[in-house]
């Protein structure tokens, strides 16, 4: 979507969620790095640089309204008290017009970080989440929700309980639901989470892409290593494994 300076520009609301802590708590975990590091993307040795460089180095806080603005893209992030809750939302100045069918990958990821901030203040506050990424391709023709049988999940909100990936049985809760994406709780995983994206294809890959995130919470090493081994077998089999961006 190609924007012309003299378009008339409207706001659109990529992802808002209700955050179960007061505005100020929510608002320290927009920036503070520390905090930050617990919610936003997932594990890698990069990922205090890409912190550093998104909310830090290139980003204009105004702390009294509780909004952050990302210098160089038109996205903000704000925060609204609601009693004892907070509303949390991402917002992107742009052209006006319907966006419904548009794959856009920043929005993609705000959608899931905004979920896993939710998450990780209803389930986790202030403890150390562990995660594990893949992303990719298919081997076949058919992306991970279709695959892990979550493209027939029930209701935010409401509980599943069937095989997923490699293990045979797992339970946990439907967390949230978008038009690309899918995250649930994992009850095996310290209650924790899957979120599951998938690309539609397109000329660079004509099977899609996707992107797996696994948030763990309280697991040993030798879980999580065993945990990193099942899934890595399952991925192996079904998809390839590129980095993200890398196209």
């Amino acid at each position: 979507m190609t924007e012309a300076a003299d378009q008339p520009r409207e706001d659109h609301v990529l992802v808002e969620v209700t955050v179960p802590a007061p505005a100020d708590a929510v608002w320290a975990a927009l920036r503070d790095p520390q905090k930050i590091h617990q919610w936003f993307g997932w594990e890698t040795d990069g990922l205090k640089d890409e912190i550093d460089f998104i909310f830090v180095t290139h980003a204009s806080a105004d702390d009294e309204k509780r909004v952050v603005t990302f210098v160089g893209v038109n996205d903000r992030y704000e925060v609204e008290a609601r009693g004892d809750e907070s509303i949390v939302r991402v917002v992107r100045s742009a052209p006006a017009g319907d966006w419904s069918d548009v794959f856009d990958g920043m929005i993609e990821g705000w959608i899931s970080f905004t979920w896993q901030l939710a998450f990780a203040f209803a389930r986790h506050e202030g403890q150390t989440r562990r995660t594990i990424f893949f992303s990719g391709p298919p081997r076949e023709d058919r992306l991970a929700r279709s695959l892990l049988g979550l493209d027939a999940a029930p209701a935010p909100g409401e509980r599943w309980s069937m095989p997923l990936g490699p293990d045979a049985e797992a339970s946990g809760e439907v967390w949230f639901l978008a038009r690309h994406q899918t995250g649930v709780t994992v009850d095996a995983w310290g209650d924790g989470l899957l979120v599951v994206l998938d690309q539609p294809p397109n000329e660079k890959r004509p099977r899609g892409t996707t992107m797996l995130t696994l948030t763990t919470y309280g697991l040993s090493e030798a879980a999580l290593a065993d945990l990193q081994g099942r899934w890595q077998g399952w991925w192996d089999q079904r998809f390839e494994t590129v980095a993200p961006g890398c196209d």
